[in-house]
């Protein structure tokens, strides 16, 4: 009996994230500003909701899902779909408050082990990282439903950090690697790859840092924490020679959205010891790094896939400015941002842009790479 037919799971999900981040953001500042409060699933924290429960989780699934039966692979997306609509149409359902949890949840079932194999401690860390991001997302659903738990803007605050840290372990088994290899070809040895000390000191940081971000009382520890955090990110990055990369401009962009998770954790932290509002520090995290990292990684994994070499350099260095001025835009809005819409609208313009240009440059490389595969049959898989 043959086997069945599987698909990649980031040619599926990569472009439905990409073309949801697009649209979530320039509907929640029309929902706001037009006064008409449509959709209302974008009001208050439900763009954040759909940004990191929605927009990430899929882009969790992209990356770690790897090839999939359509008989997985599909229910899954649906789901993930489903729940992205309830939300948006009706955020106070009982569809809405259970489908994004229950996509959630699913997700973790099927990520989560692909982790569980692997040999050191280190390489399975990357599985309790997803799970707890997905519990997250179960959590801010029982919180909104009334169980006795932190309140839902608490706990996304405390998600976003957790997302940190799952960028921070990610991107540095990303970009470590990668940079050694490009060194090696030019005769330059790099010995701080992964760097396992510094890797092994941010997971325990970030992580009480995100268990503290529940707890008010504990803002200006969560903040000491958050600066040391920025600190040993930025280390970590000086320490893989980029400058010896100048001809590689998809890793240099990778670099650059590292330093925002540097930047964003040394802002909130900031913040959290002035006591002042975190908000505009966080979306350092959710605009620039996750911004700049989903997308340079989306690209560098679509062109690698279709046509087997790096992402040209003037799209990576348009996710890199596109993203800055989202981020620095957003930043400058402040904790009151709807006194500032035109800055709202300069992020979500750039912001916006960015992603439908991802999602048009993955569909173009997903139809290319079809096509290649139907002209050689036998190498297809």
């Amino acid at each position: 009996m043959p086997a069945p037919k599987k698909l990649h799971a980031f040619w599926l999900f990569f472009p439905a994230a990409t073309l949801w981040a697009a649209l979530v953001v320039p509907l929640s500042l029309l929902a706001v500003l037009s006064g008409h409060g449509w959709p209302p699933g974008l009001m208050a924290n439900g763009h954040g909701h759909e940004l990191i429960f929605g927009f990430a989780l899929a882009l969790v699934a992209g990356y770690t899902l790897g090839p999939q039966p359509r008989r997985v692979l599909l229910p899954l997306f649906s789901l993930w779909l489903a729940a992205r609509l309830c939300w948006l149409l009706a955020p106070d359902s009982l569809a809405a408050t259970v489908l994004s949890p229950l996509f959630a949840l699913l997700l973790a079932r099927h990520v989560v082990p692909r982790f569980q194999a692997a040999k050191k401690w280190r390489n399975r860390v990357a599985g309790p990282l997803i799970l707890a991001l997905c519990l997250f997302a179960v959590a801010f659903g029982l919180s909104r439903a009334g169980i006795p738990l932190p309140a839902p803007r608490t706990l996304m605050f405390s998600a976003i950090i957790g997302l940190l840290l799952l960028m921070a372990f990610i991107g540095g088994r990303m970009i470590a690697p990668a940079v050694a290899g490009t060194l090696e070809k030019q005769g330059i040895s790099l010995k701080a790859r992964v760097q396992p000390r510094i890797e092994g000191s941010l997971l325990v940081l970030l992580s009480i840092a995100m268990i503290m971000m529940m707890a008010p009382f504990l803002a200006p520890v969560a903040g000491l924490t958050l600066i040391t955090a920025a600190v040993l990110l930025a280390l970590r990055v000086m320490r893989w020679k980029l400058w010896h990369c100048r001809q590689r401009p998809d890793l240099l962009v990778l670099a650059v959205g590292y330093l925002w998770l540097a930047a964003g954790a040394a802002a909130t932290g900031t913040h959290l010891l002035a006591g002042a509002g975190v908000l505009p520090a966080l979306h350092l995290i959710t605009v620039g790094a996750l911004g700049t990292l989903s997308c340079s990684v989306i690209l560098r994994q679509a062109w690698q896939r279709a046509e087997r070499r790096a992402p040209p350099g003037w799209q990576v260095t348009a996710v890199a400015l596109a993203m800055l001025v989202a981020a620095t835009a957003r930043y400058l809005a402040g904790p009151a941002p709807f006194s500032s819409p035109g800055l709202l609208w300069l992020a979500a313009i750039g912001w916006s842009l960015c992603y439908l240009g991802v999602t048009w440059q993955v569909i173009t490389l997903f139809i290319a790479d079809r096509q290649r595969r139907a002209r050689t049959p036998a190498t297809a898989g």
